[in-house]
């Protein structure tokens, strides 16, 4: 979800042009975030230079000369290439589609993977929003050790799961990185007591010589559940936040009443 934010707030900031005619320019800055359709290039000269995000449709490229070129993202759709030199680009034919090229030459292309992993912000954010969400349970997991055996299992089990549903409801407003990114640390530093009240009873639950055995089958079913969580959000994301947080405010709501069901462990002598 923070990854289609982060788009739509980019795609936001395109810069369209239309029909432009350019001749006799030397190109040797970055290129970023924007859309050329129906241009005219005679004699134009790309050397050395990132192309970010960048699209060209429909456009007339005649004695241009591109050299040292690095792309991400980018793409000439529908164009027309007339005596144009490549020189040690990464301009590859995924990158040109449908195009007509007329006398034009490419050479020393780029060799390697021709994957694109250049997403700058990508991976910072992967590692930032782990660490969040991380520091975010550490308070959680402090008053879960805290008043485990205060409240008893059961009491902490299903009271976090009725709070993690009711904040669940909150990520429907998270409309902004940072804002969804908040409320993905409060979920996490709300839900954690339940998982731990989980781990606590799964292991008093059951006798010593069932007990690993239950506590790796649960935790078989909590993997297949988080793939089937995954699965479900990933296909809703950009439709409608409605569908999955229901699903998961449902999941927390049936847990939170099944919790209820089981015998109360505290105090008691393990078999």
């Amino acid at each position: 979800m923070i990854k289609y934010i982060q788009k739509q707030e980019y795609a936001s900031r395109t810069k369209f042009f239309t029909k432009e005619r350019v001749e006799h320019v030397t190109f040797n800055f970055t290129l970023e975030n924007q859309v050329h359709r129906q241009g005219q290039y005679f004699n134009d000269k790309f050397i050395n230079l990132k192309m970010k995000s960048m699209v060209f449709e429909d456009s007339l490229f005649e004695e241009c000369y591109f050299e040292d070129i690095t792309s991400s993202r980018s793409f000439f759709r529908n164009c027309t290439f007339i005596s144009t030199l490549f020189y040690n680009t990464d301009l590859f034919q995924n990158r040109i589609i449908n195009s007509k090229l007329v006398n034009s030459t490419f050479l020393h292309n780029k060799e390697g993977c021709l994957l694109d992993f250049t997403d700058d912000n990508n991976a910072y954010m992967i590692y930032f929003v782990s660490f969040l969400g991380t520091l975010a349970v550490l308070p959680g997991n402090i008053v879960s050790a805290l008043l485990m055996d205060k409240i008893g299992r059961l009491r902490m089990l299903a009271g976090s799961s009725v709070i993690s549903c009711v904040s669940c409801f909150f990520l429907s407003f998270g409309s902004t990185e940072s804002g969804m990114i908040a409320l993905l640390c409060l979920f996490g530093g709300i839900s954690i007591a339940s998982w731990n009240a989980l781990d606590v009873l799964t292991v008093e639950l059951y006798p010593s010589d069932k007990r690993t055995t239950a506590f790796g089958f649960l935790n078989a079913l909590c993997k297949l559940a988080a793939v089937l969580g995954i699965s479900i959000f990933q296909s809703f994301v950009g439709i409608t936040k409605a569908v999955p947080i229901l699903f998961a405010a449902g999941a927390l709501a049936a847990g939170s009443f099944l919790a209820l069901k089981l015998p109360e462990t505290r105090g008691q002598v393990l078999q």
